[in-house]
Order: structure tokens, then sequence, then C-alpha cells
């Protein structure tokens, strides 16, 4: 508990919004990539995904890791566009505004999802269980005058990787 503490304190930041955005992502895809998809590095502090969307304006696949908060077992994810607390929305959420449809790779398994943009009251409440989720994303939404974007991902029924 001392370490998941000392840890909050520490992403909550200005220096580490300065340097995670570079350091980890990177870090994170490589060891994805030697792990052949089993771990995630952030993901020893909290759960992640590697989002496979397409890109809003490229059209390409674009491949990001990214914390989430589980629900219902690993059946949906909540995407918080937290930014690090950065002005400006991450890319990936305008990928998953223009194209919804994408692919997560969930401990080892790439799974076909949807995104939904939360909104009003649903956004409210899911925002209140993501702050108790991971509370320094009060620190970043506290930085910026955009409203962070939740994104709910759920399984495309029917489609492979659907145990």
């Amino acid at each position: 508990m001392i370490g998941v503490r000392l840890v909050q304190k520490v992403s909550s930041t200005r220096g580490f919004a300065k340097v995670a955005p570079h350091l980890i992502p990177a870090l994170d895809r490589a060891v994805h990539r030697l792990t052949r998809g089993k771990v995630l590095l952030s993901a020893q502090m909290l759960p992640g995904v590697i989002l496979t969307s397409t890109g809003a304006r490229s059209g390409l696949p674009r491949r990001t890791p990214l914390a989430c908060m589980p629900e219902d077992g690993g059946r949906t994810w909540i995407l918080i566009g937290s930014n690090f607390g950065r002005p400006g929305h991450p890319a990936w959420t305008a990928n998953l505004l223009a194209h919804p449809d994408a692919e997560v790779s969930w401990k080892g398994t790439d799974i076909p999802v949807t995104a939904r943009l939360l909104k009003g009251e649903e956004r409210a409440a899911t925002w209140k269980t993501v702050l108790r989720f991971w509370p320094p994303y009060a620190t970043y939404q506290a930085r910026v005058e955009r409203e962070i974007r939740l994104f709910r991902i759920v399984r495309r029924d029917g489609e492979p990787g659907r145990p």
C-alpha cells in the first residue's frame, strides 16, 4: 500500500507529467512486444491495455499503451483521456471519436471492441468511480480547463478474442 501511495504522489507532480508521456509508452510498447503481449510495465501499478485504433486523419493503425479501469471482470473497460494532466486531449481519443471500432490487447489476448464517449450523468458517475480507483486523476483534471474524456469500451459480440 505504501508503494501505491508513493506512485500516486509522484504521478501527480508536474515533473511526472512532462517526462511520463515520452518514457512510459515507449517502455510499455517495448516490453509488450518482447513478452508477446503478456506484460505491460505500467500495469504493475494500474491495469493496462494496448489500444489499437484507427488514426482519425491518417486512417492508419495506431497502437497506444493505456492505463484502464476494468469493469465486469474484464468484459468492459474505462479509458481515461487524462494526457497526464497536460493541455489538449490525447490523440487516441480523437481516433476513437472518429472510428469507435478498435482492438485492445488485454493480458495477452487481442479483443475487438467498440468505444463510446461517456457524457452527462453516466460520465459523472463513472468519474467518481475513476477517482476512487486512481485519485491522481483529480489532480490531472484540476490542471486543465478541458473535461477529461472517458470512454467505455466493450467487446464486440461474435468476433475472435471473445472467451
